[in-house]
């Protein structure tokens, strides 16, 4: 069997963002042939960061840099602890016991000794959240290393805050999704809102055979219109909420609720959701654990008529750009990183409770031509602002900003941007 395996091209993208973009790119990549970056995260999949990661670092690897990707290894009660810790971060009562403080510091240290950034050559290290920020602390650094946090801060535990951030004024640079998500910090902030892959199974074109077989092979019913929110079984997603929402449009309009989602190795509380969300299971409320498929997720943010996220907090919502890259009108909730993806009315809709979430379903699967404009513009949405190419781009940007800096001063330097990169980088 001769297969060749080939890496993404940015090429492939150039019907979706044009030859001077494509050219733009191909130039930065090329004055930074070689340069070797390193992300470490806390999970190979199950969550947006992990999906991020996948599509980036290969994408950097066909355009010449050494993009690595490194998972935190942890244990059940670390990986408790530390989505505790994001629970707060987001706004819920924490109690960080000195237990639980030398059992989070005490997995990051020995995952210190399992990845050798102090030996290895790397030009820069960058680490993803919470669960993996103390790594800093047990190296001597040699490059630049930037803490991305992908997490809605705007209401955070302030003592968690205060304690996370003697770690984190250690890095080089933060990045947030938003400004409006961020907290301050001494290290320069950056904001960059994350993107898609067009061509993951996830996000191209399926045929209507793939579709159908799909639909049939997990029983879900297609006589009715399908409204749907994909994403983790987590309570920031407010999965009762959607139910709830549901069964109040059902009033005045006829329909079938798909909650499709799946669960990330660092997260220990889904199982534990999904649970609790199957005593509302009913002909029409179907409660799917297989987000997993990807081919699934496609076909029903695709097909369905409406996809909800009525998340209460949300650094920024993948499942939102996916569903409006198939033309499917979103109801999403009025917080985060989401702001700055649907632009009320005009791509898409933002609601903050139950009641009108409800009323936008109800007006969504009344009006057909609505939904068809509202799909279009969010299509269009994506195509010009959530799609990987400008991730990637932002992320050349980074690399270039540091390896100048640190050339010429030394390590430990703060990065200089220009206006033009700094405008790319923080679109």
């Amino acid at each position: 069997m001769n297969t060749k395996l080939q890496l993404p091209r940015i090429e492939d993208y150039e019907p979706l963002i044009g030859p001077e973009t494509v050219g733009r790119i191909l130039k930065k990549a090329g004055a930074l042939k070689g340069f070797h970056v390193a992300n470490i995260n806390s999970t190979y999949y199950g969550g947006g960061v992990a999906e991020l990661l996948s599509s980036l670092t290969l994408l950097l690897n066909g355009l010449g840099i050494q993009a690595g990707w490194r998972v935190l290894q942890g244990s059940p009660d670390f990986f408790g602890i530390t989505k505790r810790m994001h629970n707060a971060l987001q706004g819920m009562d924490f109690n960080f016991t000195a237990l639980k403080r030398q059992i989070y510091e005490s997995v990051v240290f020995q995952n210190s000794l399992f990845n050798h950034f102090d030996r290895d050559h790397f030009d820069m290290i960058v680490v993803h959240d919470p669960q993996p920020l103390p790594l800093i602390a047990h190296f001597r650094r040699h490059c630049p290393w930037v803490w991305r946090c992908h997490i809605d801060l705007t209401d955070g535990h302030r003592k968690l805050w205060d304690y996370l951030s003697g770690f984190i004024n250690q890095y080089d640079a933060v990045i947030f999704s938003t400004k409006e998500s961020a907290r301050k910090t001494k290290p320069p902030q950056l904001f960059s809102l994350p993107a898609i892959d067009p061509f993951s199974k996830k996000n191209r074109k399926l045929s209507k055979v793939e579709m159908d077989g799909r639909l049939a092979h997990y029983k879900i019913p297609t006589d009715l219109p399908i409204i749907a929110q994909v994403s983790r079984f987590d309570r920031w997603k407010d999965p009762l909420g959607v139910i709830e929402a549901f069964k109040l449009a059902r009033r005045k309009v006829d329909s079938t609720l798909v909650l499709l989602g799946n669960f990330a190795s660092d997260d220990p509380e889904g199982t534990k959701i999904y649970e609790s969300l199957l005593a509302h299971r009913e002909e029409r409320i179907l409660i799917l654990p297989n987000g997993d498929d990807t081919a699934l997720v496609n076909t029903i943010q695709t097909r369905a008529a409406v996809i909800l996220q009525k998340s209460t907090r949300e650094g920024f919502g993948l499942t939102v750009t996916e569903a409006m890259w198939k033309g499917t009108p979103v109801i999403a909730g009025n917080v985060g990183g989401i702001r700055c993806q649907i632009q009320n009315g005009a791509n898409g809709f933002l609601v903050s409770s139950v009641e009108e979430c409800a009323h936008r379903i109800v007006v969504l699967l009344k009006d057909r031509r609505l939904r068809e404009r509202i799909g279009r513009a969010g299509r269009e949405t994506v195509r010009q602002r959530f799609l990987m190419p400008r991730f990637l781009e932002q992320h050349l940007d980074l690399f270039s900003s540091f390896e100048s800096s640190f050339r010429h001063v030394g390590c430990c330097a703060r990065s200089t941007w220009s206006p033009e990169q700094r405008k790319v980088f923080c679109a």
